[in-house]
């Protein structure tokens, strides 16, 4: 296969994952435990009768390969699920609280800065709002909805009031929801 084609197979191949694992496990009949995971091999399976053959050579490399470690394996290699990015609110992975950095970024685009001016970060569909601890991966995240505007949280201020922050298997931090008073906004220059 060519590099180019394994590579939009391999994109195509992650984002059937995160459909399965983050939100509608229910397309191919698979089942997620409370922590969503789920059996690798009933996966499989699944997957092929639903029609997306998988070997498990190729759910190891996407899982290897994926940029941003959207999926892990359990330690024995049976089950695999999500990292984070969930919106079944059946699932809960079982993060701990962890002290966040002083500051953490988040990827918008400009077109949802007034709202979020008015009402703060809110999940979503989802059941966080997700963070990142550099500039750059915010970029990205705000680049895949429009022109991106990177927002700072004051996570260390959040965090010293009671707002409880995780930190998923892929590094990226979680939290239920952040207050505009929280958030520096970029100064417009137009």
């Amino acid at each position: 296969m060519r590099a180019a084609n394994h590579a939009r197979h391999h994109e195509r191949i992650s984002r059937f994952l995160s459909l399965i694992l983050r939100h509608a496990p229910d397309t191919i009949g698979l089942a997620l435990d409370g922590n969503g995971w789920a059996d690798v091999a009933e996966l499989l399976e699944k997957a092929a009768r639903h029609g997306t053959p998988l070997t498990l050579d190729l759910l190891r490399d996407v899982v290897a390969t994926n940029d941003k470690q959207r999926f892990a394996f359990s330690d024995d290699g049976l089950r695999i699920r999500a990292s984070q990015g969930h919106s079944l609110r059946s699932v809960d992975l079982a993060l701990q609280p962890q002290t966040p950095p002083d500051v953490l970024y988040h990827g918008t685009a400009s077109r949802f800065v007034t709202s979020i001016r008015q009402a703060g970060l809110r999940p979503g569909a989802r059941r966080h709002v997700h963070l990142s601890t550099d500039i750059d991966t915010a970029v990205k995240v705000g680049t895949r909805y429009g022109v991106p505007v990177v927002l700072t949280i004051q996570a260390a201020a959040m965090h010293a009031l009671g707002h409880l922050f995780y930190r998923a298997d892929n590094g990226v931090w979680l939290t239920d929801a952040v207050p505009a008073r929280f958030i520096a906004f970029p100064i417009s220059r137009a």
